[in-house]
């Protein structure tokens, strides 16, 4: 999806035009991967844009500095109010929000401690991430060749740029092969998760999804998801899952903040269900999108208005 830009980029403390937030090339980032972010979604409501689960996402941007031994030069606070700032100068109504943090230039090598700590958020239209008619018809996925990190290699935890060669692999195989999107199984050959996305699976009325253990990175929309698919009633569980139960589920689904929740209608060419968004898919999305756009009661306080 082609990128929109907007007026501002809150760089350092600063807001800058867009076209004046650079990087020096030998910045460690560009090098070595040695950045964490996050993904964010602003929801237009009526009473003005209303950014979601902004706490727990900047709370994982933390948490993932302190894995990666990343100290970041803000407070948690500070970079909210940045945040909420940089949609308000920028006028959006809706709006995908992306803070970054990175090693900037200093030292050559892979040692990143010599490198200043820089920040920047950026905030951009963004529509549904894998096709205006995905949230509905639902999108056919391939399970990919590319596995997940094992562990003891990478921090699957933590949202690590570096990290995400291999979501581009993952990827950029499916679209090879003409799917939409990639399912990538675990070291032990269970499913993980897509290449940007969280995954549920429906069979006989239960949802289930796979535990933190299989290289998963710690979904916020999966946490709501499961929120919410427990004030409904339904029965949800973590738990491993086989690939070859994929083909045999009633209904699978996609979770995260760009693809937030998208039906899967066929895995590897298999039809899943009924070949199109299925009937509890369609119940949690009603309550998702009913809770972000404000037409439900914010029960959870997951809506941080903007103005």
């Amino acid at each position: 999806m082609a990128m929109q830009k907007a007026e501002k980029i809150w760089f350092d403390g600063k807001l800058v035009p867009w076209d004046e937030a650079t990087v020096h090339v030998s910045a460690h980032v560009l090098h070595y991967g040695s950045s964490i972010f996050e993904g964010i979604r602003a929801y237009a409501t009526e009473r003005g844009p209303a950014v979601f689960c902004l706490g727990p996402h900047i709370e994982r941007l933390f948490n993932s500095a302190k894995i990666y031994r990343l100290e970041i030069p803000y407070t948690p606070q500070e970079i909210e109010q940045a945040i909420l700032e940089t949609i308000r100068v920028n006028g959006h109504k809706s709006c995908y929000i992306r803070p970054l943090v990175f090693r900037g230039a200093g030292g050559l090598g892979v040692n990143p401690l010599d490198c200043p700590v820089q920040v920047l958020i950026l905030t951009m239209e963004w529509g549904a991430y894998l096709g205006p008619e995905a949230i509905k018809q639902g999108v056919a996925v391939g399970v990919s060749s590319w596995r997940r990190m094992a562990p003891g290699t990478f921090p699957a935890a933590a949202k690590i740029g570096g990290q995400y060669i291999n979501s581009q692999l993952i990827n950029m195989e499916a679209k090879r092969h003409g799917y939409v999107e990639g399912i990538a199984l675990d070291v032990n050959g269970l499913v993980s998760e897509g290449s940007g996305e969280n995954i549920f699976v429906i069979s006989k009325g239960v949802i289930t999804t796979p535990p933190l253990a299989a290289s998963i990175l710690q979904g916020i929309t999966r946490k709501c998801v499961i929120q919410l698919a427990d004030d409904l009633g339904y029965e949800v569980r973590q738990e491993a899952i086989p690939r070859e139960l994929l083909y045999i589920a009633d209904e699978v689904f996609f979770t995260g903040t760009a693809a937030e929740i998208t039906p899967i209608r066929a895995v590897d060419g298999v039809t899943i269900g009924q070949g199109r968004r299925g009937p509890i898919t369609k119940r949690l999305q009603e309550e998702f999108f009913g809770l972000t756009q404000g037409r439900l009661p914010d029960r959870h306080s997951w809506l941080t208005l903007v103005s």
